[in-house]
């Protein structure tokens, strides 16, 4: 699934242009490295890290929502990632 979209899928962000604003700023990481386009796939198990909020936000990609649900639907699809490697 395409960044931007998961983004936007799971609620982290109010819209896909917005999604692809962090992106294209280069501000995106999938598992380390940089994402430098909005099409960068995500996988189950991918590692995504972005600034959101104020705050670095690490999260694993737990599943691939198939649209933009509400909100208790959206959390089931990724797991938060403490700066200390442990779930949250």
């Amino acid at each position: 699934m395409r960044l931007d979209r998961y983004l936007f899928f799971i609620r982290l962000v109010k819209s896909r242009t917005l999604a692809q604003g962090l992106i294209e700023a280069g501000y995106a990481r999938i598992d380390g490295r940089r994402a430098i386009k909005t099409a960068d796939e995500v996988h189950v198990g991918s590692v995504i890290a972005l600034p959101l909020r104020g705050r670095v936000l690490v999260l694993r990609v737990m599943a691939l929502p198939a649209r933009r649900g509400p909100a208790s639907e959206a959390r089931l699809a990724y797991e938060e990632i403490d700066e200390g490697g442990g779930a949250t």
